[in-house]
């Protein structure tokens, strides 16, 4: 693990190429817990971005973070979300050609285990699931959308996402969902947390 300046206040914690998202969520998580004087711990893939508040003195969170208890990566956290999909996505049967699987074998492995938020994408709301069935993960779209609908659910490489709102996208498209993934009259406006697990459902 390499501390790093980030600015005058913050630090940046490279958890290193072994380390995966879990384990970067999993941290941020416990120094949220245990670490005073953070402002925020945002996990990334493998790295966690440490905001301190001005009368923080960033050498101390050096030594606080030698004493870090970090949980097992991948135990639950805040809770579970379920959010019901419809499989009606334009690449379903691109991902099934590309996973060897039917589609109707696709939205099984999709929905039937447990996804877990491990960190904040490129929109607010947007959060990187892992923790799916291996046999789920397929490239980017070779030409991105220049338009992707607020609701799509998605692959990409080892994770699943939901879009939150209208925006360019690569990911393979499976699905959709009326689940509202941002809401500025919510608390918080984010409706999944890192450590968050996910359950997707098939609509009725």
């Amino acid at each position: 693990m390499r501390v790093l300046r980030y600015g005058d206040r913050a630090l940046l914690v490279d958890l290193g190429s072994e380390a995966g998202p879990l384990a970067a969520a999993a941290l941020a998580r416990a120094c949220r817990e245990q670490v005073p004087g953070l402002l925020d711990a945002t996990p990334a893939a493998r790295t966690v971005l440490l905001a301190l508040d001005t009368r923080t003195d960033p050498s101390e969170v050096r030594r606080r973070l030698a004493e870090v208890r970090v949980d097992r990566p991948g135990a639950a956290a805040a809770g579970l979300v379920r959010i019901v999909v419809r499989y009606d996505g334009p690449d379903l049967a691109e991902v099934s050609e590309l996973t060897g699987l039917s589609p109707g074998e696709v939205v099984r492995r999709h929905t039937s285990g447990t996804w877990q938020v491990a960190f904040g994408g490129f929109a607010p709301g947007f959060a990187y699931l892992v923790g799916g069935d291996p046999a789920l993960a397929v490239p980017r779209r070779s030409e991105p959308r220049t338009s992707v609908p607020a609701g799509s659910v998605a692959l990409a490489g080892e994770y699943s996402a939901v879009y939150p709102r209208p925006s360019p996208g690569g990911w393979q498209l499976i699905g959709t969902t009326s689940a509202r993934l941002w809401d500025l009259d919510r608390e918080p406006p984010a409706l999944l947390q890192p450590g968050d697990r996910v359950k997707f459902e098939v609509t009725a």
